[in-house]
């Protein structure tokens, strides 16, 4: 009896290569806003926190490893590093895939140039550090669970001084912003937060122009909490509500714990505005 091929249609499906591109930010300024909007599109997903630049990252410093070293068999990692973003999505039913990760940082933009066989294109929402540090201070000592109350520090300048640190999850995307600057070359598309609340339509078409997308008519009331590909995040593992967000409507809140920001802060990231 003959083995039965594949039909077209699956081998179709299967090989078809997606369009990936990339959401550079820092936390609190619209990410999970964005992608709750973004995703009531079937065609597009915009992911939660990425770890492909975590896998991409490991398997560059494997080159590092003394086994590797004994035995220095570069192309076949190579294939490898070339091919995680289409193994990875691989089973995304999606034409389109919004990877949130700061890929313009120094380190990974220079492995994903070499490795990422696409073109690199940056959908980049902005926002105030001074409003973001606020966004923090409001979400952290409102909320017990929340990842800054668990190491011990006893007040709020201990608490962002761990954000702002060289690895700290503020420091680390205001990196990606500051060289996404000296990179010119690499396409980007800026979204304010601030204009995001206040007229997220014409915003949002903004984003589809810049990605050469036809426009999906969105609602901007009635929001859902962020799923992608059938997965919500576990907020139990870093907080409650740390990425919640106002379903009913948007709009922009006046956040009264700015004036909790410690003043070397306001001195230090002040004048990063946008």
């Amino acid at each position: 009896m003959k083995k039965r091929k594949p039909s077209v249609k699956h081998l179709s499906t299967e090989n078809k290569a997606k369009q990936i591109y990339f959401l550079c930010a820092m936390p609190r300024s619209g990410n999970t806003l964005f992608a709750s909007i973004m995703n009531q599109n079937p065609d597009i997903a915009v992911t939660a926190n990425s770890i492909t630049l975590e896998i991409m990252k490991d398997l560059f410093l494997l080159k590092q490893d003394d086994t590797f070293k004994n035995f220095p068999d570069e192309q076949s990692l190579d294939n490898v590093m070339n091919d995680v973003y289409n193994l990875y999505y691989k089973h995304w039913n999606y034409k389109v895939i919004i990877d949130r990760g700061p890929v313009c940082t120094p380190g990974n933009l220079m492995v994903m140039q070499k490795h990422f066989k696409q073109p690199i294109r940056c959908v980049v929402l902005v926002r105030d550090v001074l409003d973001v540090l606020a966004s923090y201070i409001k979400w952290f000592e409102t909320e017990p669970t929340a990842y800054p109350n668990k190491f011990g520090y006893t007040n709020i300048e201990q608490k962002l001084k761990m954000l702002m640190d060289e690895n700290g999850a503020i420091a680390k995307q205001l990196k990606c912003l500051k060289n996404i600057f000296l990179h010119p070359e690499i396409p980007c598309v800026f979204v304010r937060y601030n204009d995001l609340v206040e007229n997220p339509e014409r915003e949002i078409k903004k984003v589809y122009t810049f990605l050469n997308l036809p426009y999906y008519h969105h609602q901007f009331t009635n929001l859902n909490q962020i799923m992608v590909n059938g997965i919500q995040y576990n907020d139990s593992v870093v907080g409650k509500n740390m990425h919640n967000i106002r379903t009913e409507k948007i709009m922009k809140v006046e956040n009264e714990y700015k004036n909790k920001i410690p003043e070397r802060f306001v001195k230090e990231y002040g004048h990063i505005t946008f």
